[in-house]
């Protein structure tokens, strides 16, 4: 059974529709990644499950319960955390003020948690009297991800997380990503390296012009020509 469904949703800024008709799942424990050309609408999908942004048409479904149109706030109790691409840390605090802060909704002891981001991160651990702000964009992106995670979360949406990161850092994110996915939380990323998402994806999906394209599993995607030539650079 699906953990999150979206139903033709149509949204956008405005009168201006972005979305027209998108249909997407993510399944327990999968990673699925969202591809396409600039302007596709690809993080628009992401803040519309969130509620940054309005559904006009269609509904969207996590775990049984209809979360359309709900407040970020509800959504989070909800069991579902976004990570945005930009401003997904409070620079002038510090890192473990930082992932503290993504427990706020919680009343209980949150120490394990706590002690599995600094697992999962070490060099979060060494770090954690800094601000945010002082740290590299890789280590923001990191205390970003590892505050998504002191909810517990069941879903976690990743808005263009290797963007601006160089080569080996991107890999490491990609590393951390399915490390993350191993603790049994589920992934819907929005990711500009194509390629690599895709190979470590367990589905994708294609958008262009706020629309489905194709869908497939990660490797039939890398091996379709149409999507290759396309959107994969050929």
């Amino acid at each position: 059974m699906s953990l999150l469904t979206v139903e033709n949703i149509r949204a956008g800024y405005g009168d201006v529709d972005i979305l027209n008709g998108v249909q997407m799942r993510v399944d327990r424990g999968e990673i699925v990644v969202i591809i396409g050309p600039n302007g596709a609408g690809k993080s628009t999908v992401m803040k519309t499950i969130f509620g940054l942004v309005k559904v006009r048409e269609g509904r969207i479904v996590f775990e049984d319960k209809e979360i359309t149109n709900l407040r970020p706030d509800q959504v989070v109790r909800a069991g579902l955390c976004y990570v945005p691409q930009e401003k997904n840390v409070f620079p002038t605090l510090t890192v473990e003020e930082n992932l503290e802060m993504g427990a706020f909704i919680r009343n209980d002891d949150f120490s394990k948690e706590l002690q599995k981001v600094y697992e999962l991160f070490p060099a979060m651990y060494e770090k954690r009297r800094q601000p945010a702000g002082a740290l590299s964009g890789g280590q923001r992106q990191m205390v970003a991800m590892g505050r998504a995670l002191m909810l517990d979360p069941r879903l976690i949406l990743l808005d263009e997380p290797t963007a601006g990161l160089a080569p080996a850092i991107v890999d490491l994110m990609f590393d951390n990503i399915q490390k993350i996915n191993g603790l049994g939380v589920s992934i819907l990323m929005v990711e500009q390296n194509a390629k690599q998402a895709l190979a470590m994806s367990h589905r994708g999906y294609v958008l262009a012009t706020g629309r489905n394209r194709f869908e497939d599993t990660g490797r039939n995607l890398l091996a379709n020509r149409e999507v290759a030539e396309m959107f994969l650079g050929g």
